[in-house]
């Protein structure tokens, strides 16, 4: 972190000014004239045929412009997008035919206002003939279940085992072995906005306008395509700010749903889902996974081999849920030296709420199941959980995993080491001796873990062959104007991550300009620039790499054109602090614009003006699976280690996180604030995912947690004081040494959580291997037999 005029310094961010003074421009604060509004019927059965639709009543009301049905769209747009090549499985805004889960939209009214049309879906009427559903994994991984989808023909939409190495041999001839069955439920990340799109159609022009609080790749041609509209009829706004996202706010549905009812009316629509059409038929759900472990391991407590098997269940929908299984490829041993590896992947569709892109892509709950094997390997040779992790930790790097991808630097051993120092572990092992003395059951929890970063595309051929894609490329451009100023120009969406402070940052550093002058300004889709979005942690490395490469074409230039000027070799010119020096002879910033701009006579040829627009390849990127499945899966890999101390009342069962520190190594720090914020939010994500956050389903497949009521977030007395101690571990694939920070707390947090409760919980021989861990599970942990309530 030394060398640098402006990375890694402590500064305000860009965004800040119109946040705090509430002048972001969010989707709902988009007003088109003549808007008209949109609300949706939700089928309240888990299976049903959907055998009429009357909507004659909802269309007499006065206001009602529209009733929209699942046939009208199916035979005016194409089916959406899945992640896998899933023939039989359509997929559509609202229900063609069948509705497949309790909350699945089946109409839509479109109306003067948004109170209108909630009127009117009352008084459509709607008649369903109940078919068989299921609702658990396990079953619907049989053959005999009830089928999601009768056209494909199964409900496992991906089955899939990898072997690498020699799994069958080490198992064999390690004198010790172990298995274990773990259970991530559905959770997800609960944004204070939840979607919204305004969809506007200008047939004069055949353009679609469409404004969205959107964090999803390919947005605009995904929109195109089920439109059956050319690419450069869809003009995406991504200067839209984004009220949260951390992966859930995919949209298609929604602005597809949107567009079709604008050319319907030919006015203006919005859709802004409320929480419960949000929570239980729009994009929240998260991975929902079963695993079941073994691992091998010796005496000195090096696990040698790991077999997985992972089980998800994607709800009604597959999209890209399935693909979820595959980032954790990238990362499959963590951050130890496991040599031999077996994954089985398998992916199934139930009559759920469809699965979407969370906050890690499947690689928190892939993290959750191998540190429980840590814990399990540590206590069954006696010997302390962070000792177990240290030995097994990899610490030679570059470092080829057995799946095949290579972890670029690190220094897992040091990351430890500096946050059991900032805790002192001899005193948080003490203290919580104390409070157990004092009656109240504690425990200390130690987790490690990788956050891939980069967003490569390489799991998309892994899982589906048939998509041979193998570059998720960035671009930005850098402009230098007549007076001097420096403008960067970038082309997606952002959703707090800080990207405008970030791309200003390092543009600043290249050009040694003042970041807090350099504007930032986002494109739309038709005049932006190639973009896969803000996921995967990838924007630091990505966006970063795009305006630094960019940045250093223009300086680049400058040079050129200074040193043209001063009639001396390219090579000899110096620059720093906005000035060109060579020998006695210099010029300053604004000399040189103004020759770019408008004195071309004093150019050495090539174009006027400065500007320079780059395309960031993904760094180790452009390569295809091998047979076996072996794939350079992420460029780069930041550590976090994480330490709890949580205690649990012994009456109620309820959990107090009483302290939390975290050891994060991202490389290079653009921006410590930003870094730091990303670690807090995802360790408070972290946090309700392992003690509050579920998803729940009947057994009659009613989604029972549609409302904020039903289901528990941490609040701000639940979170501690989260405490952040930093390694730089600069990354060689980068422009400044950086890695991904996006996903940073969340990967580590429910794993150390869990790993404190059940050592709280081991005195009194109670484990518990399902997240969340509700008070009443924990209170069943300590007491198996209470005494019966009268």
């Amino acid at each position: 972190m030394t060398g640098f005029r402006y990375i890694g310094r402590k500064r305000r961010t860009h965004e800040d000014r119109r946040f705090v003074a509430g002048r972001g421009t969010f989707a709902a604060d988009v007003r088109r004239p003549g808007m008209a509004h949109l609300a949706v019927l939700s089928c309240p059965h888990p299976a049903a045929t959907i055998l009429s639709i009357d909507a004659s009543r909802a269309l007499s009301m006065s206001g009602v412009l529209a009733v929209i049905t699942g046939e009208d769209i199916a035979a005016a747009v194409g089916s959406l997008r899945h992640g896998l090549e899933l023939p039989g499985i359509g997929w559509y805004p609202l229900a063609v035919r069948q509705a497949r889960h309790a909350g699945e939209w089946v109409a839509a009214v479109v109306a003067e206002d948004r109170y209108i049309a909630e009127d009117a879906v009352e008084h459509i009427e709607v008649a369903y003939r109940p078919l068989p559903f299921v609702v658990d994994p396990e079953d619907a991984v049989r053959g005999d279940s009830p089928p999601v989808h009768a056209d494909h023909g199964s409900n496992v939409v991906f089955r899939r085992t990898f072997t690498w190495g020699p799994v069958a041999d080490v198992f064999a001839e390690a004198p010790h072995g172990l298995s274990y069955r773990v259970r991530w439920n559905r959770s997800a990340t609960v944004p204070i906005e939840t979607f919204g799109v305004v969809a506007e159609w200008d047939p004069g022009r055949g353009i679609l306008d469409v404004w969205a609080s959107i964090q999803m790749p390919k947005y605009a041609e995904q929109l195109a395509g089920a439109l059956r509209l050319p690419d450069n009829a869809v003009r995406a706004h991504f200067d839209i700010d984004v009220g949260g996202s951390y992966g859930v706010k995919r949209g298609i549905r929604q602005s597809i749903l949107a567009a079709h009812a604008a050319m319907t009316v030919g006015r203006p629509v919005r859709f802004l889902e409320d929480r419960l059409e949000n929570m239980s038929g729009g994009d929240a759900h998260g991975p929902d996974r079963i695993f079941d472990v073994s691992m091998a391991y010796d005496d000195w407590g090096h696990v040698r081999a790991m077999r997985m098997r992972a089980l998800d269940d994607v709800g009604v929908y597959p999209g890209r849920a399935p693909l979820q299984l595959g980032k954790p490829v990238g990362a499959i041993v963590g951050p130890y030296g496991i040599g031999a590896v077996e994954y089985e992947a398998i992916s199934v569709t139930t009559n759920k709420t469809s699965q979407v892109a969370v906050r890690g892509f499947g690689q928190a709950p892939t993290n959750y199941a191998i540190e429980t094997g840590m814990d399990k390997v540590a206590r069954a040779l006696g010997l302390p959980r962070d000792e177990v992790r240290r030995r097994n930790y990899i610490r030679s790097f570059p470092h080829r995993i057995p799946s095949g991808t290579e972890y670029d630097s690190g220094d897992f051993p040091g990351v430890h080491d500096d946050v059991q120092a900032l805790v002192d572990w001899p005193a948080l092992l003490a203290r919580r001796d104390a409070l157990r003395a004092a009656g109240r059951p504690a425990g200390v929890g130690f987790a490690a873990c990788l956050e891939p970063s980069g967003g490569n595309s390489a799991f998309e051929p892994l899982f589906n062959p048939a998509n041979d894609t193998t570059t998720w490329m960035e671009s930005a451009q850098v402009k230098v104007g007549l007076d001097g100023s420096v403008t960067v120009v970038m082309a997606t969406s952002t959703s707090g991550q800080g990207h405008e402070t970030l791309a200003a940052t390092i543009a600043g550093e290249v050009l040694e300009r003042d970041p807090d002058g350099i504007r930032v300004v986002h494109a739309d889709s038709l005049a932006g620039l190639p973009t896969n979005s803000p996921v995967g942690s990838r924007m630091a490395i990505m966006l970063g790499g795009a305006v630094a490469e960019a940045a250093r074409t223009v300086r680049t230039r400058m040079i050129a054109i200074a040193a043209h000027d001063m009639g001396v070799p390219e090579t000899e010119v110096g620059y720093a602090d906005g000035t060109f020096r060579c020998g006695g002879k210099e010029r300053g910033w604004r000399d040189i614009v103004l020759i770019a701009h408008r004195r071309y006579h004093r150019l050495p040829g090539g174009e006027p003006g400065l500007q320079a627009l780059h395309v960031l390849e993904v760094p180790t990127g452009g390569g295809l699976p091998t047979v076996d499945g072996r794939v350079q899966m992420y460029p780069c890999y930041a550590f976090e280690a994480h330490v709890a101390l949580v205690s649990l009342d012994p009456v109620t069962g309820k959990p107090t996180v009483e302290r939390y520190a975290v050891g994060h190594d991202c490389g290079t720090v653009i921006n410590p604030d930003i870094v730091h914020g990303m670690i807090r939010g995802g360790v408070a994500h972290g946090i309700g995912a392992a003690l509050y956050e579920r998803f729940r389903f009947g057994a009659d497949g009613q989604h029972l947690s549609g409302s904020l009521t039903d289901y528990l977030l941490p609040s701000a007395f639940e979170v501690p004081e989260i405490e952040i101690c930093e390694r730089h571990t600069p990354s060689p694939h980068t422009s400044h040494g950086q890695k991904g920070a996006g996903e940073a707390g969340y990967l580590g947090a429910p794993a150390a959580i869990a790993s404190a409760v059940n050592d709280a919980l081991e005195p009194f021989g109670g484990e518990l291997l399902a997240l969340p861990m509700t008070m009443r599970d924990i209170r069943a942990a300590l007491d198996p037999e209470p005494e019966a309530v009268p």
